[in-house]
Parts: structure tokens; sequence; C-alpha cells
């Protein structure tokens, strides 16, 4: 199950959570300084939904500045019976428009699992009219992934990534 990432098993010496355990510990990840947020997903039918803050005043000029063209969002169900949380990765385009982002799935729409790095800086003059690092970013889709499968796990149950099929 932990072939590439996509999947994590629980951690034996643990007590197994319920399932709303589970959630509000995955919930409980969000935090001011991610560059992602984990959200309700009953719009889509899910249980929930990790996304990077593309949208979020605080972090879509990050996110603009380096270029980013494309995005993921990681969509989770709870099995309680099996003490599992599915998960599938789906990879949306980015389109600015006057430097405002606005989601759009991509023609070539990726479904399954997935793990991609992005990663730049930029160099001009600061304001001290020396040459120097305007921003430098990264952005890894373990960032999202690592904590969110390392709760799961603690919670006692499996992450399961899904590449094909339905969650």
């Amino acid at each position: 199950m932990g072939l590439f990432g996509f999947g994590k098993k629980a951690n034996k010496n643990v007590p197994v959570l319920t399932t709303d355990e589970v959630r509000a510990r995955l919930l409980g990840l969000n935090r001011e300084t991610a560059p992602y947020q984990i959200i309700d997903g009953a719009a889509e039918n899910v249980d929930l939904i990790a996304e990077w803050k593309i949208v979020d005043a605080k972090w879509f000029q990050l996110f603009g500045k380096a270029n980013i063209t494309k995005v993921f969002r990681i969509f989770m169900k709870f099995d309680a019976e099996k003490n599992e949380v599915r998960a599938k990765d789906e990879e949306y385009e980015v389109e600015w428009h006057s430097g405002v982002p606005r989601l759009s799935i991509s023609v070539s729409k990726f479904q399954g699992q997935m793990t991609s790095v992005e990663f730049g800086a930029a160099y001009a003059f600061t304001e001290e009219l020396k040459p120097g690092v305007v921003y430098n970013y990264r952005f890894s889709t373990n960032e999202i992934k690592k904590p969110i499968q390392e709760a799961v796990a603690a919670s006692g149950w499996n992450y399961k990534g899904v590449a094909f099929g339905k969650l």
C-alpha cells in the first residue's frame, strides 16, 4: 500500500478512532501558515477535500507569481467498516485573470494518484538596488498528502490512494 506514497497503513500501536474523530483530526491539520486547506466535501459527494489555498487572498499572490498553471485536490471518503480513508487526486488548470485565479478542470483531466513538485525563484533588484531574490517557492503534493496520511495512520486507520474506480 505504500507504493509511491499513495497509501499508508494504520499504526497498530494506537487505538482505532471513530469516523468523527478521524474527521476532526484531519480538519485539525488546517492552520493559517499552511499553503493548503482541508474542507467539507459534501458538495462534491465526498467527506473531505484537501486543496492548495490558491483562491485565498493571502496565498494567491504567491501562486500567481510562481506562475502555477496546475493544482490538485485530494477527494477523501471514509469507510468506517474497513477503518480506511480512500483518496483520489484530481488535477485542475488554473487560469489567471488580472492577477486573480480561476480554477477549471483541465481538458486533459487527471484522476488517480499523483506526486508532483513545482519550484522556482525570481531575481531582480531589491530596495537596496542590489540583485536579490524576489520570491522563492516550492509546492509539493507531499506537503498535503504526508500530514493527511500520518494523521489517518495515527488514528488507527489506513489511507488508501485510489487510482481507478470510485471512492
